[in-house]
């Protein structure tokens, strides 16, 4: 592995206007393959397997012409102080209202409130609800426009209007100006850790370069495998942040090779040979994670893996090819100015026998069962909240106060109940019923009198007269855990209920059982899948690191931390703790995907930093070091260097904290915390005392396992019998300045 990649970088550097002119044109083309492509149809969040994605389908299937995830606008009515909306002036406000929504092109239908009774109690408040005949992404502006401007006449009546559902909602952006902070943050570590502009520019291009391609890909291959416009959200993150973290790499070993006295040429061999080895493995264990997420089997997740994992691997061919390349312009450019100038003060750095990285290792080494015990508990009270994790989905009434959507969900849970938000809809088979409309009536009656249930709404019947769809209104909220109980009470009757209809069948679904049944899914998978990423990264660093020990270790390690960030998630978002420090102004169950969301990109990026941190520690070990100065070793080369690839990814991921939508933030607060503690706690802290701790039994592999697994050499030992030793006089290309040899220790 190692001498392919060395033969790799070194064609790269050599025939550097080829390969860079070589992604120009593959951009270019995949660009121009993208402007030709047709827009992808929105299919939508299905859930195969699950019974409110039947209900959905069966839905579909018996009422023609109707879209089982239309786009809706529950548009709610607020009389002004003392007033009722029945007065002469705002009922006539509001039946205006409902008349020119109904005149909409996309429109299905538009209810009048006062004919079906949609008032509350006290008569301060009313409701309608305008169907469309698309989905929300299908909505047009001026479908928009024409709502928007029916709600702004009925404000100046001197009603106060606000819209729930999807029609009018805005698509979650991200951290906007935080994101652009995160970003700048990124670019300024780099500058810190290189002390060049050109080596802190350099990853930052190749990066956003590969991200370019994914994006377009991922934009011309939409149509052919239903690809929507979310599905890339994954792909730019990932693509991204890997791209900085694997050019990082790459470009701090080839500093480390011509400060050792290389030629520019074989220092970029040596870089991809040794450093791009850790990046192939890296990224494939990134890849494994994303693909994995099939195993839960939701569609939207699956495609979101795939198109991620294609990214990181484009990430880690640029890295592999460009990077190389890149340096084969600019040799000099990239080495510190220190280094440029031969200093001093430079020569005196390099002399040193311990950095941060080393010194902070020995302390670790010298004691490490008290540094392994006070990270271990840390990490575990972290963890703790996971106990009383609830998922489901945030709807509306975790949005800002400020927007239309979450005043309408309010003003409706103050007006009809807090259950009303979530209405529980009955789809009713009566195919094989000899009555159906009595079968439908006898359903509805037993619904209605379960305990939890407000209210049954009349019966709408398909034109075959087979099926029949009703909404059932829980007393409480849709992310009530008494809601869950409900449904699940609702579904358990099924077979009594069920016998006294002579052949009807019902099952329930509606946003919220959709929510519920997704979160119980999502939950079912995540041990399944954790067993297939694990078990086959563990075979993966067993290759790596050929050692029984050190795969498991790095598991471990991985569950702590991310168990740690989940219980970190829950301590915020569910239960408010520090949530006003974020803008977090509702709180309320987990996002039903962030758990395996969490683990899939927090798995690999994990064994991004044990690939890199381990494989430079067993590099020492495999020259003759011992077991614990190997560790400090290994910390003293790339602890400084993971430190920044970490601070790289928290400051990116911290900018989507920033974002209005509390999912944003969940996952941008998610992502950051897991890396920190993932970074500093288990790989700064744990790694080092466990592999202290075991000495020489961390490496130990038995004979007849090592006669069977290849040798990877991801160290890159054999390089040392191809290349030719340092010269006296570090190597340049032509017109570039010569910089003197630095010896280091």
């Amino acid at each position: 592995m190692a001498t392919v990649l060395y033969r790799l970088g070194h064609v790269s550097f050599r025939w550097r206007w080829f390969v860079a002119l070589l992604w120009v044109a593959v951009l270019c083309g995949v660009g121009f393959a993208a402007s030709q492509a047709s827009t992808a149809r929105d299919e939508g969040f299905t859930t195969p397997g699950i019974e409110s994605q039947k209900a959905f389908d069966l839905m579909e299937q018996r009422f023609p012409g109707s879209v089982a995830n239309a786009a809706s606008a529950r548009i709610v009515f607020v009389a002004p102080g003392g007033e009722k909306v029945t007065a002469a002036e705002n009922r006539k406000a509001i039946e205006r209202l409902v008349d020119e929504t109904a005149d909409g092109t996309q429109v299905a239908s538009a209810v009048d409130p006062f004919q079906v009774r949609a008032l509350s109690d006290d008569g301060t408040t009313a409701y309608t609800t305008v169907s469309f005949k698309v989905t929300a992404d299908d909505l047009s502006d001026a479908s928009k426009k024409h709502l928007e401007h029916a709600v702004e006449q009925a404000r100046e009546a001197g009603l106060t209007v606000d819209v729930g559902g999807n029609a009018l909602a805005e698509q979650p952006g991200a951290g906007g100006a935080t994101e652009a902070i995160g970003i700048a943050v990124a670019a300024v570590v780099l500058l810190i850790t290189f002390g060049s502009m050109a080596a802190a520019g350099l990853p930052l291009l190749t990066a956003i370069l590969g991200v370019a391609v994914s994006m377009t890909g991922i934009l011309a291959l939409s149509s052919a495998f239903g690809l929507s416009d979310s599905t890339g959200t994954l792909a730019t993150m990932l693509g991204l942040a890997c791209g900085i973290d694997y050019a990082l790499f790459v470009v701090s070993r080839y500093r480390e090779e011509r400060a050792k006295g290389h030629v520019p040429r074989d220092a970029a061999g040596l870089a991809v040979g040794t450093a791009g080895s850790a990046v192939v493995f890296a990224g494939l264990t990134v890849v494994i994670a994303l693909a994995g997420l099939f195993v839960v089997g939701i569609p939207m997740l699956t495609k979101m893996g795939l198109a991620a994992a294609g990214a990181v691997l484009l990430s880690v061919l640029v890295c592999l090819t460009l990077v190389p390349a890149l340096l084969g312009f600019w040799p000099n450019a990239v080495l510190s100015r220190g280094a440029r100038r031969n200093s001093k003060r430079y020569r005196r750095k390099q002399l040193k026998q311990h950095n941060g990285g080393s010194r902070w290792a020995r302390i670790v080494v010298r004691r490490p069962w008290p540094v392994l015990l006070l990270a271990v508990v840390a990490l575990g009270v972290v963890a703790a909240p996971v106990m009383n994790l609830q998922l489901g989905m945030p709807g509306d009434e975790a949005r800002p106060a400020s927007t239309t959507e979450r005043r309408a969900y309010d003003d409706l849970a103050k007006g009809f109940g807090a259950g009303f938000n979530g209405p529980l809809t009955i789809v009713v088979d009566a195919s094989g019923a000899t009555d159906p409309k009595a079968a439908v009536a006898a359903i509805s009656t037993d619904i209605g009198a379960t305990d939890g249930v407000v209210s049954v709404s009349s019966a709408r019947f398909n034109s075959a007269g087979d099926t029949a769809v009703f909404s059932a209104i829980p007393s409480t909220s849709p992310t009530d855990e008494r809601t869950k109980d409900l449904v699940k009470s609702i579904r358990d009757q099924r077979p009594g209920i069920e016998a006294k209809t002579d052949g009807a069948s019902f099952e329930v679904t509606g946003k919220t059982a959709l929510d519920i049944d997704v979160a119980e899914k999502v939950q079912g998978a995540l041990i399944p899948y954790l067993a297939v990423v694990v078990g086959l990264a563990i075979v993966l660093l067993l290759l790596v690191f050929r050692s029984l020990l050190v795969p498991v270790k790095a598991a471990l390690g991985f569950l702590l931390s991310v168990l740690a960030a989940l219980g970190a998630v829950v301590l915020v978002f569910q239960q408010g703790h520090g949530a006003s420090l974020l803008g977090v102004e509702t709180t309320g169950p987990i996002m039903s995907i962030m758990p395996i969301f969490l683990v899939g990109i927090v798995f690999g990026l994990a064994m991004d930093y044990e690939v890199f941190l381990v494989s430079r520690i067993r590099e020492s070990y495999v020259h003759a070091d011992a077991a614990k100065p190997a560790v400090v070793s290994g910390f003293r080369r790339s602890a400084r260097v993971v430190v920044a690839a970490a601070l790289i990814m928290i400051a990116v991921f911290s900018g989507f904290i920033g974002a209005q939508e509390s999912m944003i933030k969940m996952i941008g607060f998610g992502l950051a915390i897991a890396v920190l503690f993932d970074a500093f706690v288990v790989r700064m802290a744990i790694v080092p005392a466990v592999l202290s701790l075991l000495g020489d039994k961390a490496w130990y592999l038995p004979r007849w396992l090592n006669r069977l697994l290849p040798n990877i050499d991801v160290e890159g030992e054999k390089l040392s019998h191809k290349v030719a030793p340092p010269n006296d006089v570090m190597g340049t290309v032509p017109d570039q300045p010569v910089v003197q040899p630095l010896p280091i220790r």
